[in-house]
């Protein structure tokens, strides 16, 4: 059970992530910019925490991993990059809290991925727990004073969901794939592999799309670095439940966030609270104690 608070905790890191990375647009860094800023400093933490963990654990290093590693690796990076592009561009369509409730569809997404990529089904038990979770996750989507879910902010969120999916289940690949090592080690290795891939990946795009936006993300080092410390922190946590758990019951749990968020938008955007949300909250927390007390019996 110790991957559950392990999910908790990297719930709350991201929720703060997405916070600093939603000023960050409101500073004039563009989606681009706002994006990389979560890489460009984590790159460097991830691979001293993998160098490390692998120094602390004795014996003779590990042989190098195969092909079928790397691609989950790069799979997973490009995915997980796009995603989080499209949820920061999502930031300037809709409230802070209901854009990030968009991406939660990722939650049906992966544990049909998961059986059809890893063949890690998901039971009845689960699916329930999903289903309680998505309704209130449905909920919290609704914009205030809006009809139906239509537009491009429903688009941007659903592919995103979707594209998190993908990348969990390509990161717990790449974890299994590093077995036997101990599960801290092996988070920290496929971390410190799939940051560095994306820090390459982004600085190219951006320096062929972008010209300007890297000096403009340097130059605002002391916000930007703050988005890189929360989001490795939070990564080398979701890494270390993918390492634990199917990617469905971690991302499952996960929709805590939604909950976290909400709180943020509250204290420090200012968004106000609706009878509505607040049943949505209940439901995705019912979900989370479902699936708790399934893996209990």
């Amino acid at each position: 059970m110790l991957w559950i608070p392990i999910t908790l905790a990297a719930a709350a890191v991201q929720t703060l992530r997405f916070m600093l990375q939603k000023q960050l647009r409101a500073a004039g860094l563009s989606v681009g910019g706002a994006t990389f800023s979560r890489f460009l400093f984590g790159a460097p933490i991830a691979a001293l925490s993998a160098l490390l963990a692998l120094g602390l654990g004795g014996g003779d290093l590990p042989p190098l991993p195969g092909a079928r590693f790397a691609l989950f690796v790069l799979a997973g990076g490009a995915a997980q990059v796009t995603a989080t592009w499209l949820t920061v561009a999502l930031f300037s369509l809709r409230n802070f809290a209901v854009g990030v409730a968009f991406t939660k569809t990722e939650t049906v997404q992966v544990a049909l991925f998961s059986a059809l990529i890893l063949g890690e089904a998901v039971g009845p038990a689960g699916w329930l727990a999903i289903a309680i979770g998505m309704t209130g996750v449905l909920l919290l989507s609704r914009q205030r004073g809006a009809g139906g879910f239509s537009g491009r902010a429903t688009l941007y969120g659903v592919l995103a969901g979707g594209l998190f999916a993908l990348s969990s289940i390509f990161y717990r690949g790449a974890t299994i794939d590093l077995m036997p090592l101990p599960f801290v080690t092996r988070a920290l290795v496929t971390l410190a592999c799939v940051t560095a891939a994306q820090s390459i990946g982004m600085a190219l795009w951006l320096a062929w799309r972008e010209p300007g936006e890297l000096s403009r993300t340097l130059r605002a080092w002391r916000r930007t670095v703050w988005v890189g410390v929360t989001g490795i922190v939070g990564s080398a946590a979701w890494f270390c439940a993918f390492a634990l758990q199917n990617a469905a019951y971690v991302r499952a749990v996960g929709q805590v966030e939604v909950v976290f968020t909400l709180i943020i938008s509250a204290l420090v955007f200012h968004e106000r609270l609706t009878l509505r949300e607040a049943a949505g909250i209940l439901l995705v927390v019912a979900s989370l104690l479902a699936i708790v007390l399934a893996h209990r019996a």
